[in-house]
């Protein structure tokens, strides 16, 4: 089933994961979609009852019993699977939504009830919705009430083909943005690494034995933003407008700061070229001063900011 979007529901145990898919379930199928649901559940469970034909068949050493109706089919087997050999028995499905399975790869939608008296299972831009009556959220991520299930179909379906990680077998894919039309997009990443006093000094005098070391990290940023798909699985090749880097020092916290801009005309973001370019240039610091510290901190690697897409922008509150 080569392109069947996967969307899982993320959160803890009594989160409202169940009844959440079952409002989409009515809401989704009542406007002509074929839902499929993969649930995990990790205390085991059991489709017979003692003395059913199926009972006796696997207690008599079955290892897989498959039970078929005019109307139904059933498959039960006597083995674990992945959520990837799990997806590869569906079929006929438009949509499959997942029930667990939260440290996947696949597409999300974090869900947290104030009743519920727990986080979500993920930092934020984890997912790419959230489902939520709390009123402290601060996100770019469309936000939606828990009973809202009209606005969660409609996100859903706006976006289905965003929730295209797996393939045909259930393993990962890079999505399929050929049909989205190319746009203005830019992205702002930054990061730190904190030094010692003295490799602070030698870092600003240019007494580094490898040369200069914020030219050479400036340069090494530079050449990670157009190496991103080569470094990140899913990451699309993309032609780059711009790629700017700049390195400052500051001396009261002993650390090299840096900001990494990168834009480009489109059909997905460069989010990942930003932060790829911030991380490189931090590597770079660390390799040219290794030599007299070891203990440096490569830290707040983080997006600043970016504009263009279905998303919308983003600016963070630093």
């Amino acid at each position: 089933m080569e392109g069947v979007p996967v969307l899982g529901i993320a959160a803890w145990s009594g989160g409202g994961k169940t009844t959440l898919i079952e409002k989409l379930l009515r809401e989704l199928t009542g406007r002509g979609l074929r839902i499929a649901v993969v649930k995990h559940d990790a205390h085991g469970f059991e489709l017979d009852r003692e003395g059913k034909d199926s009972w006796r068949f696997r207690e008599a050493g079955a290892i897989s019993t498959v039970l078929c109706s005019p109307e139904q089919t059933a498959v039960q087997e006597q083995q674990a699977v992945t959520l990837e050999e799990a997806l590869e028995r569906v079929s006929n499905a438009d949509l499959i939504l997942v029930e667990g399975f939260k440290n996947n790869g696949y597409s999300q939608l974090g869900l947290c009830r104030k009743a519920a008296g727990k986080d979500f299972t993920a930092p934020l831009s984890r997912f790419e919705a959230l489902v939520t009556d709390r009123e402290d959220t601060e996100t770019d991520r469309p936000v939606f009430d828990p009973d809202d299930d009209k606005g969660i179909a409609d996100f859903i379906m706006q976006n289905m083909e965003d929730f295209t990680h797996f393939n045909a077998e259930g393993r990962a894919k890079m999505v399929d943005v050929g049909e989205k039309p190319r746009t203005v997009r830019s992205a702002t990443a930054a990061a730190r690494v904190l030094v010692s006093p003295e490799t602070f000094a030698l870092i600003r005098s240019g007494g580094m034995k490898k040369g200069d070391v914020l030219t050479v990290a400036q340069i090494a940023g530079i050449m990670g933003a157009k190496r991103t798909p080569d470094l990140i699985p899913m990451c699309h090749p993309l032609v780059l407008s711009g790629i700017d880097l700049h390195l400052s020092l500051d001396e009261e916290a002993c650390a090299v700061d840096i900001c990494a801009t990168v834009s480009c005309q489109g059909q997905t973001g460069v989010e990942m070229e930003a932060l790829t370019a911030a991380s490189v240039a931090a590597l770079t610091v660390y390799d040219m001063c290794k030599a007299v510290q070891k203990d440096m901190v490569i830290t707040n690697v983080r997006l600043l900011e970016k504009s263009g897409g279905v998303h919308g922008d983003y600016h963070r509150e630093e």
